[in-house]
């Protein structure tokens, strides 16, 4: 695979993954971020690129710090939208 193709790979894992949250329901904030973004007018595959974005930052934090999930840190950079994490 070319890095392009592991990106995009990549990219439609996350995006799954916040498709997967949002049919789930759970978590709950992931449905109000989704709707406070259609509200002020982004499309929904350009939320669905942001929240996985923010999900990617997470989990990149997760394996650099050795750590478990951290709900709270993701919810407060999906509510920060269309905002994107800082990089450390």
């Amino acid at each position: 695979m070319s890095e392009q193709e592991d990106e995009d790979f990549a990219q439609d894992t996350l995006t799954q993954a916040i498709e997967n949250q949002l049919e789930a329901g759970e978590p709950a904030f992931v449905q109000a971020v989704l709707n406070k973004l259609t509200l002020v007018g982004y499309q929904r595959d350009e939320i669905l690129e942001l929240m996985a974005l923010v999900l990617a930052d997470e989990i990149d934090a997760m394996l650099r710090d050795d750590r478990p999930f951290d709900l709270a840190r993701y919810e407060q950079g999906l509510r920060a939208l269309p905002e994107l994490p800082q990089e450390n």
